[in-house]
């Protein structure tokens, strides 16, 4: 245990809806440093902005790591009842925090890289830039068929597509109604997606967990008044006693 106690206590989708991504608003100012941290009045500045936002992200963590004191997580990513349970605990944080999730910080990022692009060969090659960015695979081939899509549309019009005409838009819009179809993704079907891509990020992030807590444990192992001990098992080890 005491081996344990050490140790922690030193720090302790993948699909592109085309149509659902075009229709983004681009048009977007720039939001606050945190998520509902709440617009800043102007007669607000320097030492009182920077307090505001101090005070609001403190409020957050203090929120975050409230919960994560009360719920256990287990650091097995190999169990799918884990990684469910732990998605449920991260979602209860993300709802209590008032913090974004994956998805909401995709769409953020798209949001504030796509500001200002006139067309749309470029939007959707920025599209591309952010997925790969953040590690999101396209598994269907989605974007090849969004930029076939596009180049015979631009072939009809016989000129580059613009985001601002109406008329071109909507032609590219049906194209990328029958992408969907083909490929059996629905709007309706989008918070699904969003489910998935969230249990990913937690498999994923109990991975992480897992490997650095290895790491660290063996670290903790070469050390004279430890190397007696026997390496306590990972899924064994309860976070809330060390937070």
């Amino acid at each position: 245990m005491a081996f344990a106690t050490r140790l922690f206590s030193r720090s302790t989708r993948q699909v592109y809806n085309g149509q659902s991504i075009l229709r983004l608003e681009h048009a977007t100012s720039a939001r606050s440093f945190a998520k509902g941290a709440g617009s800043v009045p102007p007669s607000l500045k320097g030492d009182e902005m920077l307090k505001g936002i101090f005070l609001e992200v403190k409020k957050k963590y203090e929120t975050a790591i409230g919960i994560l004191r009360k719920e256990k997580i287990t650091i097995d990513p190999d169990n799918p009842a884990a990684v469910s349970d732990y998605a449920k605990v991260m979602k209860t944080v993300r709802e209590k925090a008032d913090l974004f999730s994956e998805s909401q910080r995709i769409k953020y990022t798209i949001e504030t890289r796509t500001q200002g692009i006139p067309d749309a060969r470029t939007y959707l090659l920025t599209l591309k830039e952010i997925r790969i960015k953040r590690g999101l695979t396209d598994d269907l081939g989605a974007e090849a068929m969004m930029i076939n899509a596009l180049d015979k549309v631009e072939k009809e019009l016989k000129k580059p597509l613009m985001r601002n005409d109406k008329k071109g838009m909507a032609i590219l819009m049906a194209e990328f109604d029958k992408i969907n179809q083909k490929l059996g993704i629905r709007r309706e079907d989008l918070p699904k997606y969003e489910e998935q891509l969230e249990h990913k990020i937690s498999k994923a992030q109990l991975e992480e967990l897992k490997k650095d807590a290895l790491e660290a444990m063996d670290t903790q192992k070469k050390r004279e008044e430890f190397k007696d001990e026997e390496m306590p098992d990972v899924k064994s080890l309860d976070i809330r006693n060390f937070i």
